[in-house]
């Protein structure tokens, strides 16, 4: 696409592909995204893992607008106490193992990642990173530095230094961490790798290789936590607990936010040798905060078991759709294969072609070109469920040339 026609650079945007989908959205509720001409998109993907809660959740708006009502911004974080700020905590820590019994928030899920390498540092004394073969964390130059793809590391290099990965899912390789390791940063469940889920004796022992050297573990949930994979915190389906959680995304309901948890004893570090050992202007913004209180008070609200049959019905739907080579699920969160890169280009391009104003948005993985990823709103009824479904199926029909039974 010529920069002239590119519709972000031609109005003065920056733009992240030279392709862009170029949508124009006039507003949202719920499940759909409605566009200025009229079309109704299904949101299968929640804005990549961002609306958990659909579009307009009331209990998300009325946090927001309460918050607005009182101020915006006062101070940078960690001088005044604001109440939006305390309460999200409260929330969130309820949510979470008592260990992690510390929050500090932040304005984006890689930001949280690069707080928690300097966490691992400060409190270890340690400079050696480890991460995991396949993990995506973001695309600062610390969180670039922990992730797996070089073809979008290499541009940008020299990136951190002394950051060495270990195997996913490879027990005998974990023996690489020892005494000289500030930390191993992981996705839960890998995201970019196409919903990657680990084996529950592979986490555990990375747990407890953790634990004997002195490592902390720092567990990525900002696209797999809140409630994505069918539990509140992804790391419940295995049986651990994180030394360090980062999350963000889904956190703030629809407002950019980043969060780090932690114990009290590791957090009070960034206060001392040297103060201010990690700050931000932004962070723990008000509204930012807000949104999270009406998240975190959804997330509590959560039917897992009807999400799980929401989800298992199309599970076995897409299993069964002779387009489909494979899928790789837990709770919400779906890696669908195709035959190809094509393949999915070509769904993706029929779900946004809509027949009756009526379409759905798929997306990409960066690093798993043949598969598509499905994320929908964990609060879509099961008519928005079954609608969301069929015109997928109907997607995927038109890329066969198969008419449906």
């Amino acid at each position: 696409m010529p920069y002239a026609e590119n519709p972000f650079l031609s109005r003065g945007l920056a733009s992240t592909t030279l392709h862009p989908l170029g949508l124009e959205v006039d507003r949202a509720e719920g499940p759909w995204l409605i566009l200025k001409n009229g079309t109704r998109l299904f949101d299968a993907i929640s804005g990549i893992g961002v609306s958990n809660f659909g579009h307009g959740h009331p209990g998300i708006q009325a946090e927001l607008q309460r918050q607005l009502d009182r101020h915006l911004h006062a101070m940078v974080y960690g001088e005044f106490l604001q109440e939006a700020q305390t309460r999200a905590s409260a929330l969130l820590r309820a949510s979470l193992p008592e260990s992690l019994d510390g929050v500090y928030f932040l304005n984006s899920g890689a930001e949280a990642i690069d707080a928690a390498l300097k966490l691992a540092k400060r409190v270890t004394g340690r400079r050696r990173l480890f991460a995991v073969t396949g993990g995506y964390h973001g695309n600062t130059h610390g969180a670039l530095s922990v992730s797996s793809n070089e073809l979008r590391k290499a541009p940008f290099r020299p990136l951190l230094p002394e950051v060495e990965f270990v195997t996913w899912n490879d027990l005998a390789d974990l023996k690489r961490v020892d005494e000289t390791v500030a930390c191993v940063v992981a996705e839960t469940v890998q995201g970019d790798a196409g919903i990657r889920i680990p084996d529950r004796a592979w986490l555990q022992a990375l747990r407890d290789r953790c634990t004997k050297s002195g490592v902390l573990l720092v567990l990525d949930e900002i696209q797999c936590g809140m409630g994505r994979t069918g539990k509140p915190w992804a790391f419940e389906h295995f049986g651990v607990t994180p030394d360090v959680l980062c999350m963000g995304k889904a956190l703030g309901g629809g407002m950019p936010i980043g969060a780090l948890a932690a114990s009290t004893d590791l957090l009070g570090q960034f206060a001392h040798h040297p103060s201010l050992g990690h700050i931000t202007t932004f962070g723990g913004h008000p509204m930012a905060c807000a949104g999270a209180v009406g998240a975190l008070t959804a997330l509590h609200e959560l039917d897992f078991s009807e999400l799980e049959r929401h989800c298992s019905v199309w599970h076995k739907a897409l299993e069964e759709h002779p387009a489909v080579e494979r899928v790789r699920r837990i709770g919400a969160f779906f890696a669908v294969e195709l035959e190809s890169a094509e393949a999915v280009q070509k769904a993706v391009d029929v779900g946004l072609a809509s027949q009756d104003e009526l379409g759905v948005l798929l997306f990409w993985f960066l690093s798993v070109p043949n598969a598509f990823r499905l994320a929908p709103p964990l609060v879509a009824t099961e008519q928005e469920m079954a609608q969301g479904l069929a015109l997928i199926l109907s997607a995927l029909d038109d890329i066969t040339d198969l008419p449906r039974q």
